[in-house]
């Protein structure tokens, strides 16, 4: 199975399709990404599992795979007993995808279509929609917004979407990330310091007008931006908490474009640092209420999982790290929201307050607001 590009998402202000396709949608119509997908075990398996263990929701019937990449998923829906299958890729992947198809024998079942979601034309409606849309921490990429666009457009209302549902978690960290990520964005401003310096002795420039953009810049790429990791569940220090929950029959493009949650965790163990917070993703491949799958199968890109995936878990980073104790509380909210200059990024923050037993009878500590960026 292999996330290709389903189309360009427009959620708010319209997009550039050019500057789209060259930011985006290009990286998947090169086979070596497509293979570096096709080997996450945990994402094939949990993709295979739910056609040939559900194959009452494919015998038969109509499939739009969105975003098909190498099409291996739409070869699985036509092996399921799909009476046809619409494999929508908008870039050129589309012809590996049709050689594939062909060469599994099942080129009168698949069709692929090149073209992004938004624009092609079917023939028909569809009974299934499936796709493996989801980007780190789910919504990165924004292709859910194509997928959404393909269900209004092209579902039955009997079909059912593969996956049905769709968990966004949250859940305060410990790290040692942050002491290097610091320690390298002061090496970096040291460096720019003597870099003024040499400008101005050999040169006859004062760059320091500079010094305050650079250091924004730094700032943001060393300290503001998620990191990719894989975590070890020791590093969790407080319950995971669903940030949102999607139900993909039923999402709207408002819902996929902006995240607002509240929390309140308690965290464990005694007098550590509070590093920040991870954030991962869950989907469920469960059918619908009237026509529920024959067995559900889940794909969870937890620190806890038995195996890890490609997407890892997002860390966001605090400057300086919080010193806690055993039951103190971190509250706050978590906002996150398309990136102004690229909708596929996501702007994040964290307002956060740590609540000690001793807070309790006296005045609690102001919010802290932490600013991060997903790209």
């Amino acid at each position: 199975m292999s996330r290709g590009a389903g189309g360009a998402s427009m959620a708010g202000p319209v997009v550039d399709k050019g500057a789209d396709f060259a930011n985006y949608f290009c990286t998947y119509a090169f086979l070596y990404h497509q293979k570096e997908m096709l080997s996450d075990s945990v994402r094939m398996d949990a993709y295979h599992a739910s056609i040939f263990k559900n194959t009452k929701h494919f015998k038969n019937k109509i499939v739009l795979d969105v975003g098909t990449g190498s099409g291996i998923l739409a070869i699985w829906a036509a092996q399921a007993g799909a009476k046809k299958v619409y494999a929508v890729e908008a870039t050129k992947m589309a012809e590996h995808a049709r050689q594939l198809a062909a060469g599994n024998g099942v080129q009168d079942i698949v069709e692929v279509i090149e073209g992004s979601i938004e624009d092609v034309e079917l023939p028909e409606m569809v009974d299934v929609i499936i796709s493996e849309w989801m980007g780190y921490f789910l919504i990165r990429e924004s292709m859910f917004d194509s997928v959404i666009k393909a269900r209004d457009r092209w579902l039955k209302p009997t079909g059912v979407m593969y996956p049905s549902h769709a968990r966004m978690w949250v859940a305060p960290i410990r790290s040692g990330l942050g002491k290097a990520k610091l320690q390298d964005y002061e090496n970096v401003m040291v460096d720019w310091d003597s870099f003024i310096q040499d400008t101005n002795d050999y040169y006859g420039v004062n760059m320091s007008v500079l010094t305050k953009p650079f250091q924004e810049e730094q700032k943001k790429y060393y300290l503001q931006t998620a990191l990719w990791n894989n975590l070890h569940p020791s590093q969790i220090i407080g319950a995971p908490f669903i940030a949102k929950e999607f139900d993909c029959l039923t999402a709207s493009l408002k819902d996929a474009a902006s995240v607002h949650s509240s929390f309140q965790v308690e965290l464990w163990e005694g007098q550590l640092k509070l590093s920040g917070f991870a954030g991962w993703f869950d989907v469920q491949f469960k059918g619908r209420a009237e026509d529920p799958a024959d067995q559900i199968i889940e794909l969870t890109t937890s620190p806890s999982a038995e195996k890890s995936t490609h997407w890892g878990q997002q860390v966001f980073l605090l400057q300086p790290p919080l010193d806690y104790e055993c039951g103190n509380i971190i509250e706050g909210q978590l906002d996150i929201t398309r990136a102004k200059d690229n909708h596929r990024l996501m702007d994040l923050k964290f307002t956060h307050r740590l609540i000690r037993s001793r807070d309790a009878n006296g005045v609690l500590a102001p919010f802290t607001c932490s600013d991060f960026y997903l790209e």
